[in-house]
């Protein structure tokens, strides 16, 4: 479309002018329209069939009439009519044909009207929700324009992927980090239920995230037809809170709860919208945020504080472990542990709470961990655990004196029965735990924890420095990634051997790792750079991936290309499932079925229009992490590593 006129005019570009006998679909002014030619006249038409809405600018013209290619209905080619005998026809447009080219004249628009999705995405800014990760499809349209007048409006910040599962790990990795939730969308049936791993991560680990699911029209829905999947019966184990905005609903309010239910109970809320429901008109304005929550800052009670410090002062050799749950709280861990001297061990989940640098720091527990959490974990007469959830990889011992501190009355005492259990905020317990045990002469066992890492980083160096000559040993990948690591950076980790690898060899600096913990889902890795790009762009976010993760979700980096997030991935090929095959032969089964063909995964990212960088050997480390790190937009640095070096 050309030179648009102020009186309803608008010309049609030349070439998408039809021949005769035919028809074509034109945009003019941002509205369809079907364009025929027949007897030698033009004709323009609404580009929408008046019995389901099809584009007949799509259809054919045959023996004189226009024929819908969605369900054969005709109608003149010229003026819309339909044939005799019936009522229903296409809105006609007078056209004309002048000197300069064709001219189709469109009535003045509508005015905009404000709409139910207006109501329900301006909410979720004023709730704080800053972030959509979505694909946009036929059943959520009118969700999706309300978000892109927000997005026009500088409100909201929407990234488009490429598989509506990246979406949901991409809003988990989101609420991990932020503690706030982002938003995941998609259409009714096959989009929403694309959602569901991400949103199981997102629940196993107690990450808020908003769920916004399209839906098929409330008339046809429970009734077979095309995408109708009871979506509220879907979501119902996944989520924390669960509903369906009907013409009626407060939607506001529906909204409004939605973001509460998802920051109380740290997990998924859902929310599901009939397709004609979305654009309504209404006149009502966002559900505000005002006292609608509270912080969690529950005070230990005094008896228990009390019976817990004697136990403490009492202890000779106390080690802290810090869970994902003491993140808000490092400050407060420090200030406690170094009171009394006391090792810092966290589990996977919190790595780099505590940096392996602090006299302190002792890197991770269980089996992605260090030697040096563990041997001082068995050392230990008493064990203060703060925000874990006792996982069993994790591996804290039972049998020792537990001190658990944690705000979620479920998680006390959740696998086995503990010594002292404390219900309170983290930061609040602790700083009343530290003030209690002034005074207190345990062991100073910072000695041990220098002598321990002096033996493991000996050890790491041995194995930095093994050769086989087919490929990169795992532990010389995270030595080079530690000394390149920028100090503000956000990781990102996938599911597989390389995550027990930086688990074990990568030294924090205090900077987070973002991974999939309870359900350990593979393909987490990259979709998670996305969410902890948009918390916060500022901040450098490297992903760490296997190929069998990355494979899962390759085309996301398409996506980290248009919206320009500039994620450094750091992927380790074995060319197969390595875990799995190591899993297989420890089950004294035969290795079978997890080899897998690869592209060069270098190669594809160029292709992709980002960096790829390849690596073959042990020297080549160094150059390739600042080349990584120096590149502007995202890079993929290709590892070919061994196997066998784990």
């Amino acid at each position: 479309m050309e030179n648009p006129s102020m009186d309803g005019w608008h010309r049609v570009d030349a070439p998408e002018v039809p021949e005769e006998g035919r028809v074509g679909s034109v945009v003019l002014d941002g509205r369809p329209v079907a364009l025929t030619r027949c007897g030698g006249r033009l004709g323009a038409l609404e580009n929408r069939c008046p019995h389901q809405g099809g584009p007949v600018g799509e259809g054919s013209i045959e023996n004189g009439w226009l024929r819908c290619p969605w369900h054969g209905y005709d109608y003149d080619p010229l003026t819309g009519r339909p044939p005799e005998g019936f009522t229903d026809a296409v809105t006609a447009y007078d056209v004309e044909e002048r000197n300069d080219g064709v001219y189709v004249r469109l009535p003045v628009r509508e005015p905009v009207v404000r709409t139910v999705a207006d109501v329900v995405v301006e909410t979720l800014v004023m709730h704080g929700v800053d972030t959509v990760f979505g694909m946009v499809g036929h059943s959520n349209l009118g969700l999706a324009e309300a978000m892109r007048k927000a997005e026009e409006r500088g409100q909201l910040r929407y990234i488009g992927i490429r598989h509506e599962g990246a979406a949901a790990f991409a809003a988990s990795a989101y609420g991990k980090l932020t503690g706030r939730p982002a938003a995941c969308f998609a259409i009714a049936g096959p989009g929403s239920t694309n959602l569901i791993t991400g949103l199981y991560d997102a629940k196993l680990d107690g990450s808020p995230v908003i769920a916004l699911s399209g839906q098929v029209p409330s008339a046809v829905l429970g009734r077979g037809a095309f995408q109708d999947v009871d979506l509220q019966a879907v979501f119902r184990d996944v989520s924390v809170w669960n509903a369906t905005v009907a013409a009626g609903s407060d939607h506001g309010e529906l909204t409004a709860l939605a973001v509460k239910h998802a920051l109380d109970a740290r997990g998924v809320a859902h929310l599901v919208f009939p397709d004609e429901v979305q654009v309504l008109p209404s006149d009502q304005g966002p559900a505000l945020p005002i006292g609608r929550s509270a912080a969690r800052c529950t005070r230990p009670d005094e008896q228990v504080l009390a019976d817990t410090a004697r136990t403490i002062r009492a202890a000779r050799r106390p080690v802290v472990i810090a869970g994902a749950g003491a993140r808000d709280a490092y400050r407060e861990v420090l200030a406690f542990a170094e009171a009394l001297n006391a090792p810092v061990l966290t589990t996977f989940r919190a790595k780099g709470l505590v940096p392996d640098t602090h006299p302190l720091g002792s890197g991770v527990l269980g089996r992605s961990g260090t030697p040096v959490a563990s041997w001082l974990m068995n050392e230990a007469d008493l064990l203060v655990v703060v925000g874990a959830s006792f996982s069993n990889h994790t591996g804290i011992a039972s049998y020792k004196e537990i001190v658990q501190i944690d705000d979620e009355p479920s998680a006390i005492g959740r696998f086995h029965a503990v010594t002292h259990p404390v219900l309170a905020d983290a930061a609040l317990a602790l700083t009343a735990l530290t003030e209690a045990v002034a005074g207190a002469t345990p062991v100073d066992q910072r000695p041990d924890v220098a002598a321990r890492w002096a033996l493991w980083r000996a050890e790491k160096d041995r194995r930095v420095a093994d050769d086989r000559g087919r490929g990169v040993s795992a532990a010389a990948v995270f030595a080079a990634l530690s000394e390149a690591l920028p100090g503000d950076a956000v990781v990102t980790v996938d599911v597989g051997n390389h995550a027990y690898s930086l688990g074990r060899y990568l030294e924090s600096h205090g900077q987070p790792v973002l991974m999939s913990g309870y359900l350990g889902s593979i393909g987490f890795g990259y979709p998670a750079a996305l969410g902890a790009w948009a918390a916060d762009p500022t901040r450098p976010v490297v992903a760490v991936t296997g190929d069998g993760g990355f494979g899962q979700y390759a085309m996301e980096i398409t996506t980290a290309v248009k919206h320009a997030i500039p994620i450094k991935h750091v992927l380790l090929d074995n060319h197969g499932l390595g875990k799995i095959a190591k899993e297989q032969v420890a089950g004294d089964f035969p290795v079978w079925h997890t080899s897998l063909h690869n592209p060069d995964w270098a190669a594809y990212a160029d292709l992709c229009g980002a960096t790829g960088i390849k690596v073959t050997s042990r020297d080549q480390l160094p150059d390739a992490m600042t080349r990584m790190f120096t590149t502007p937009g995202p890079v993929l640095l290709h590892v070919e590593q061994d196997a066998a070096l784990l």
